[in-house]
């Protein structure tokens, strides 16, 4: 290599970034990414310091205002940030907005009890945005200080005294960076979503949501029951097996416990667990300690109470808790998280705390609900008849080997490359469709599987009935992983499992039905990125040789109004993805090159169950308010 071409690399080439430099140059390892996503994660930061605030008992009310300009306003009437100077030489307040890692949870009683365990939140916040102003209410005076991009603009002002009865707490505006983020626009439900949770977790707290674009709208939140709330709102649209929701709740070592749960007749297990107001989403000690609590509990009642016989087998984890909603959140001084996205509690200690409180809990709730306890047990021996019959069921699943290429469903056109890290597998609707697929597709790395007919709906049957579906053994054959306690996602045969349906009501139905299953009994795959959409064109418009697919109908009609009024042009809708050549399909829908995808993310765990839990259960009522309430939304509806 000539000596103008070597890459230089000495100390000059050592950069240094100063305050918080960094974080501007690389938000994605704050914030997630500059996705919508991560946009709302500014506001849940900022929101996060006044619910350490109502967690530490100084603070009862919470405003979020999304401005007109979506600038998002945070307003409380907690004790409000400190401003006096610090030994840095700068006043706290301007020290916890422009150092990274400062903040009042380190130690010390500033908060016993902390969401926010980094002291990364509010100056991030402060980093990634245009401009922030403060307003901080305490020592008698409201004080102001204002930055631009992290950069402190105007100093630390002592504005005025306090009015008599003026309360003390802080007042953040912010205005997220068009630099940093391609979108500013922030999405009322999703942060009414969040902001709801909150108000059930932290019990009497306030929270008010108001968004000042358009013509307004304000959402207000306050739970005087709590947890108990919450179950309530989850099973809205299900039918209780125990009407008196069970309410545990005790402390132990300065970790504090507060649990609701609830049975309804469906076959799914809903458990939300929080730890400090943080959901964990992969659970850890406190989960482990309440489901070995729950299924002791539960299986020492039932002899005692001679509803489980003694030549019968005890109840299994998965018995237990078949129908269960349950809200599980525990408040502990240090917590230790782990896992893949750092929200598995990890304290070792918990698992016996919680363990201990819902058994005594629990017992006490039985004893004294004697008609309620029966329903229970009764419940969950039908559920072990169930699994007994599942476990045969599932027999007819399993694969012997990897390599027994034999043991595959035999309608499904497998790819000849094994990794699988470089493979997919399209779910096509009908026969006509699959052989366009097959025909089509590459097959070194593109599996067909088609699916006649509709799935059994998983929202109305216990597993070895959808075990005994024929579609729905194939897939479970084919993706690999096995199902329910078996499933392992390392087993799994392809990156990509590819949703391909017509684009009409059926298809839609089909989609639902296979979005509801992989939900309900894979959710992994979803929550890690493997499960997709197709979005096969909509309108094939041909003129002379040129053709153009177009994919809504906006589309179609701009490519109209572009090519004139010309009898030449000739427009086919689609009706199905049969009615596509082989050639077609790949151009358009199956070529990684040209293809449109749609990723399956799973955003909130608590609104994806209550929709599934409307959309496919056995209650009409909450399904045609649904549809009332959606139905200007649609776009695209074939009748």
């Amino acid at each position: 290599m000539s000596e103008d071409k070597k890459i230089k690399y000495g100390a000059e080439q050592i950069q240094v970034l100063e305050g918080l430099e960094a974080v501007r140059k690389r938000p994605g390892m704050y914030i997630g990414s500059t996705s919508l996503r991560g946009l709302h994660h500014l506001v849940y930061e900022v929101v996060d310091n006044s619910i350490d605030e109502a967690l530490a008992g100084y603070c009862t009310h919470i405003e979020v205002e999304i401005g007109e300009d979506n600038s998002i306003s945070v307003i409380d009437n907690g004790r409000g940030i400190p401003v006096a100077m610090h030994k840095v030489g700068k006043p706290a307040v301007e020290v916890v907005l422009t150092v990274l890692h400062a903040g009042g949870k380190f130690g010390g009683d500033g908060y016993p009890i902390s969401g926010g365990l980094h002291g990364v939140g509010i100056s991030v916040v402060n980093a990634l945005s245009e401009w922030t102003r403060v307003e901080v209410k305490r020592d008698g005076y409201l004080y102001t200080i204002s930055f631009k991009r992290g950069v402190t603009d105007q100093p630390l002002m002592k504005v005025r005294p306090l009015r008599p009865g003026e309360e003390t707490g802080t007042h953040v505006t912010f205005k997220p960076d068009k630099e940093i983020f391609p979108d500013t626009v922030y999405d009322f439900d999703t942060l009414k979503t969040r902001l709801r949770e909150l108000a059930f977790l932290n019990k009497g707290l306030h929270i008010t949501l108001t968004d000042k674009r358009g013509d307004g709208k304000q959402e207000v939140y306050c739970y005087e029951g709590g947890l108990v709330s919450f179950v309530e709102f989850l099973n809205e649209n299900r039918t209780a097996v125990n009407p008196t929701v069970v309410q545990i709740d005790g402390e132990k070592n300065k970790v504090i416990v507060d649990i609701a749960m609830q049975y309804n007749d469906g076959y799914s297990e809903n458990i939300l667990s929080f730890v400090n107001d943080i959901f964990t989403e992969e659970g850890g000690t406190h989960l482990s300690g309440f489901r070995s609590g729950l299924t002791r509990t539960i299986n020492d009642y039932g002899r005692q109470a001679g509803l489980i016989k003694d030549n019968e087998d005890n109840l299994s984890g998965d018995d237990v808790r078949e129908g269960l909603t349950a809200v599980i959140s525990v408040k502990v001084r240090e917590p230790q998280f782990e896992g893949q996205t750092k929200t598995k509690l990890g304290n070792s200690e918990v698992k016996g705390i919680v363990d201990n409180i819902v058994s005594d809990g629990l017992r006490e709730y039985l004893e004294e609900h004697p008609a309620e306890a029966k329903n229970i047990i009764n419940k969950t021996i039908s559920a072990s008849r169930a699994r007994q019959a599942a476990r045969r069921a599932r027999e007819l699943t399993r694969r012997k080997n990897a390599l027994e290429i034999s043991s595959l469903p035999g309608k499904l056109a497998d790819c000849s490359e094994k990794n699988p890290d470089q493979t997919e597998i399209y779910l096509v609707e009908g026969d006509s469709a699959g052989g366009s697929a097959k025909q089509g597709r590459d097959r070194r790395f593109q599996a067909i599987l088609p699916l006649r007919g509709k799935i059994i709906n998983v929202e109305k049957a216990r597993l070895d009935k959808i075990l005994a579906n024929d579609e729905i053994r194939s897939m479970i054959t084919a993706f690999g992983t096995g199902i329910g306690e078996e499933f392992d996602i390392t087993k799994r045969r392809y990156d990509k499992i590819i949703i391909m349906t017509d684009a009409d009501v059926d298809g839609a139905h089909i989609r639902t039905l296979l979005l509801t299953f992989f939900y309900r009994f894979m959710k992994p795959l979803i929550e890690q990125g493997h499960v997709y959409i197709a979005q096969p064109p909509l309108y094939q418009v041909r003129k002379g040789k040129q053709v153009w697919y177009l994919y809504t109908d906006e589309a179609m009609n701009a490519k109209l109004e572009e090519l004139g009024k010309d009898s030449s042009v000739v427009v086919q809708r689609y009706k199905g993805l049969g009615e596509m050549n082989p050639e077609q399909l790949w151009e358009t829908t199956m070529d990684p090159a040209n293809r449109t995808m749609l990723k399956v993310h799973l955003e909130d765990a608590v609104e994806a169950d209550k929709i599934f839990s409307v959309l496919m259960g056995d209650k009409v009522e909450p399904r045609r308010k649904f549809i009332e309430e959606n139905a200007k939304k649609v776009r695209n509806l074939d009748l």
